[in-house]
């Protein structure tokens, strides 16, 4: 390979992975028009969370994918949810992120995974006594999932494998209405196998809730 041929190469790569970082503003399923465009309305209330992902790290095994798990406390009714994840994360470019124990050790690699998300609500509707027993005997509901977002920048490989979902509660259903309550975003890779690498997952509303939490920590959430 020449030197012009093999630059290339390099300066191709090295876009991509710029390209990963790049998710702009997180915009809602209410659009509005400027001038010959439809926009979406940005989400109002935003909160980012920066992991890294390591094989035996994970909580559970569904289906024959390994699925590691952010809770989400919500405080308040929402009438919407969005979740997104992307794969590598640029945590420089994040202001104000709930960072896991691992993060910065591991933020400097360059591995990712092919992003697959779920939105699940529980049936925990309380603070108080939470805990894996808990959280084992609860009845999760998933209300969205998503594998591929065009919506988002591509990873280093070329492909579009970074996830997006936005999901307005269904009032005529307690099951699937966006009521006071614990849910979880659920992350693995869409082939089975190991989960390695560096992410960002974004959980936003359309309206401010004051006292979300975000965590792979479940003494976080407790109030006892």
């Amino acid at each position: 390979m020449n030197k012009y041929l093999l630059l290339l190469v390099i300066t191709a790569v090295m876009y991509n992975f710029a390209q990963a970082q790049k998710v702009g503003k997180f915009g809602s399923s209410i659009e509005k028009k400027i001038g010959p465009k439809k926009v979406r309305v940005p989400y109002t209330d935003l909160v980012s969370y920066l992991g890294y992902a390591e094989p035996g790290s994970e909580d559970k095994v569904v289906e024959g994918k390994k699925y590691t798990y952010l809770y989400v406390w919500i405080p308040a009714v929402a009438p919407e949810l969005g979740v997104r994840m992307v794969s590598p994360a640029d945590g420089k470019k994040i202001k104000d992120a709930i960072k896991a124990s691992n993060y910065d050790a591991n933020s400097g690699t360059e591995e990712y995974f092919d992003t697959y998300i779920t939105l699940e609500k529980s049936n925990i509707t309380s603070l108080a006594g939470i805990g894996q027993d808990a959280i084992d005997n609860a009845s999760w509901t998933i209300l969205a999932r998503n594998d591929d977002s065009g919506e988002l920048g591509k990873q280093p490989s070329g492909k579009k494998y970074n996830s997006l979902l936005r999901y307005q509660s269904d009032t005529s259903s307690p099951l699937k209405s966006l009521s006071v309550g614990l849910y979880r975003v659920g992350f693995t890779t869409f082939k089975r196998g190991e989960v390695k690498g560096t992410f960002l997952a974004q959980i936003a509303a359309p309206i401010k809730l004051p006292g979300v939490i975000v965590t792979r920590d479940l003494n976080d959430l407790s109030s006892d």
